[in-house]
C-alpha cells in the first residue's frame, strides 16, 4: 500500500517553477529521503505534501487528494517536523507537545487528561520525560529536536514529514535522532518522508532516497544506485569518492587543487 502518492507535481512562487512535474511514491511504513542541493526544492516538496502549499498535480495521503481534505483531516494523517520551528519563548516543554493534539480537539476544547497521556508518553517515547516541564529555550539541540518530533508524534499522525531533522546538530546528536525515528517507525508503524543534506547519512537510514535538482527528479531509488560519485558531482557541482560500505554509501568530498 502507498502512503504518499505524488504525480507531476508543480509548485510556482512568482511565476517560477519550484517544483517541475515531481513523482514521487511512499510506501506505507517506509522511510523516503529527498536529497539534492540547495533551492533543488525539496523543503517544498514537503511543504506541498503537508497541504500547506498550493499545488498543481496530484498528491494522495493513504488514497485521499490532499486538494479536497480540511487541514484537521490532513493533520490527522501527516505530522510535519519542519526545520526552523517556531516556539514561544517560555513555553513549557508538556505544553508544547500538547499542541499536537490540536487536530484531535473541537473548536474552544481543552485538552483531556488522555490528551495528557499522549503528550507524555510520546516525551517517553524519545527518551525525553524528565524535559516536560522545562522550558523549550532552555534545551540543547537535541533535547530541543526530541521535543519537535514529540510534538509530532502527539499527532498521532500515521505518516511523519521531517524537514533537515539533524540541522545543527553533532554527530552524535544526529545519529540518536534519526536511530530514534528508525525506532518509533517499527513500533508506531509510521511512514516517513524526510530532506537531508548529509548524504551518508540519508543513505544510512533511507530504504529509498529521490534526489532533486532545481525541482525535477533525477535519481531515484537505493542509496548504492542514487549516491554515485557522477550523479553527486554533476548535481550537487563538487568532486566526491564514494566509499561503499555495509551500512551504506559513504560521501567525501575531495578538496580541490590548484
Amino acid at each position: 500500500m502507498t502512503a504518499i502518492e505524488c504525480r507531476s507535481v508543480v509548485v510556482s512562487f512568482d511565476g517560477v517553477e519550484v517544483l517541475r512535474g515531481v513523482d514521487l511514491d511512499v510506501p506505507s511504513g517506509g522511510w523516503v529521503t529527498v536529497i539534492g542541493p540547495n533551492g533543488a526544492g525539496k523543503s517544498t516538496l514537503l511543504r506541498a505534501v503537508a497541504g500547506s502549499l498550493a499545488a498543481g498535480g496530484g498528491i494522495l495521503l493513504d488514497n485521499s487528494p490532499v486538494q479536497v481534505l480540511s487541514r484537521r483531516e490532513i493533520a490527522r494523517l501527516v505530522a510535519l517536523v519542519p526545520q526552523e520551528p517556531v516556539i514561544p519563548p517560555g513555553m513549557r516543554v508538556i505544553d508544547y507537545v500538547l499542541l499536537g493534539r490540536t487536530a484531535h480537539l473541537g473548536f474552544f476544547e481543552a485538552e483531556d487528561r488522555g490528551d495528557v497521556e499522549i503528550a507524555t508518553s510520546a516525551l517517553h517515547d524519545l527518551d525525553a520525560g524528565q524535559l516536560a516541564g522545562r522550558t523549550v529555550d532552555t534545551l540543547s539541540g537535541g533535547e530541543r529536536q526530541r521535543v519537535v518530533i514529540a510534538r509530532a508524534l502527539a499527532q498521532e499522525s500515521p505518516i511523519l514529514l521531517l524537514d533537515e531533522p539533524t540541522t545543527a546538530l553533532d554527530i552524535g546528536h544526529q545519529h540518536e535522532v534519526l536511530d530514534l525515528v528508525d525506532g518509533l517507525r517499527s513500533e508506531r508503524d509510521l511512514t516517513v518522508l524526510a530532506t537531508m543534506h548529509d548524504l551518508t547519512l540519508a543513505g544510512q537510514y533511507a530504504e529509498l532516497l529521490v534526489m532533486l535538482d532545481a525541482g525535477v527528479v533525477v535519481a531515484s531509488g537505493p542509496a548504492s544506485r542514487v549516491l554515485t560519485g557522477d550523479a553527486v558531482s554533476r548535481h550537487y557541482g563538487v568532486r566526491v569518492r564514494v566509499i561503499q560500505d555495509d551500512s551504506g554509501p559513504i560521501v567525501v568530498p575531495v578538496r580541490r587543487t590548484t
